[in-house]
């Protein structure tokens, strides 16, 4: 009797499409199995990192937090004896700086607010100009290049020193101006001696990162721009600053974080307890001083908290792609098969 072959009919492709649709389970438990295997050694690899940061960051800022509860030494109301231990006051220390006695932090409060915009703005610009004259090819490059980030590889302190000499009362500066100005002293002159000594050290950091967004951009870019009878300005305006944003806004996002923990620099330069130079990170380091622990710490824990929302917001505001949440791509959705689609699929 001869075999007669049965034409696959419907029935039977409905079946092997089953049977299709159940073979990439055999696979699942494998993947997964990799996924966590991963995922091991991807904890294992970042764990070294998150210890250091515990250490480092977590575990001071825990520690500050309960000191700022306590106050500071004195007499004990019931036995009329300096007690031994810190009473524990609350949120007394926090509460203090809306009072009367708050007046000192809010002037530091000021002063490092008005140091952050006026240097971070200068040092941008500067920065930016910077990097323009390092990325032209000329001779003499390399030198111009050291000239301009040898400030930044100054010591804080050590460029203190010097400014201070330069600002001193027979000094460079008022031999430049003609006039004699003690910028040591109280006054908005020591501001601005701290605000010329910031931007001259810090402005080379910001054109080093806009310098190597610069040499990622291609000649090309440049070269249709010309074809297209786009002046100098323009080119910089429409190709230049938003190629090189990402490396600008995260230069700019440091420099806010380190000068809002401005602390050496007008301490070596004008001195410590001026009012018109003291910035929040001087006015802890004062109270450390004079063993006044308790506010010291309320000042470091809201000093932390003042720092981390303006990082927070510059991100959010001005710099969402430093984070690559921009990039992230929209789930599929999954379109119902219809009988129509499965047949055009079974003709092809």
């Amino acid at each position: 009797m001869a075999d007669t072959k049965i034409p696959p009919g419907p029935a039977t492709g409905e079946a092997d499409r089953a049977a299709g649709s159940r073979s990439p389970v055999i696979g699942r438990p494998s993947r997964a199995r990799a996924t966590s295997g991963s995922g091991r050694m991807a904890a294992l690899l970042v764990s070294p990192t998150l210890l250091v940061l515990t250490i480092v960051v977590l575990y001071p800022t825990v520690m500050a937090l309960q000191e700022s509860l306590y106050g500071t030494k004195g007499l004990d109301p019931k036995t009329g004896f300096i007690s031994d231990t810190e009473p524990f006051v609350g949120l007394k220390n926090y509460a203090d700086i809306f009072g009367a006695a708050g007046d000192r932090f809010w002037n530091a409060f000021w002063n490092t607010t008005f140091f952050t915009v006026v240097t971070v703005g200068l040092e941008t610009v500067i920065g930016v100009a910077m990097a323009l004259i390092m990325h032209k090819a000329f001779s003499g490059r390399a030198l111009v290049r050291a000239g301009i980030l040898i400030p930044w590889a100054v010591p804080t302190a050590i460029s203190g020193l010097l400014w201070r000499w330069i600002f001193n009362s027979n000094g460079v500066a008022n031999a430049l101006i003609g006039h004699q100005i003690l910028w040591t002293t109280e006054g908005f002159h020591a501001k601005v001696a701290v605000i010329i000594a910031e931007v001259w050290k810090t402005a080379p950091f910001i054109g080093l990162l806009v310098l190597a967004g610069l040499q990622v951009i291609g000649k090309e870019v440049y070269e249709a721009a010309r074809i297209d009878g786009a002046s100098a300005p323009r080119q910089f305006w429409h190709i230049t600053l938003p190629l090189v944003r990402p490396a600008l806004l995260v230069a700019m996002l440091f420099r806010c974080m380190d000068a809002l923990r401005m602390f050496d620099l007008p301490y070596i330069l004008i001195g410590a307890r001026k009012n018109s130079v003291e910035t929040l990170s001087m006015l802890a380091q004062s109270e450390a001083s004079n063993v006044r622990f308790g506010p010291a710490s309320a000042y470091a824990v809201l000093l932390f908290l003042y720092v981390f929302l303006v990082a927070l917001a510059f991100v959010r505001l001005l710099g969402a792609d430093l984070v690559g949440d921009s990039g992230t791509a929209k789930p599929r959705r999954k379109h119902r098969r219809t009988p129509f689609s499965r047949r055009s699929e079974v003709t092809t």
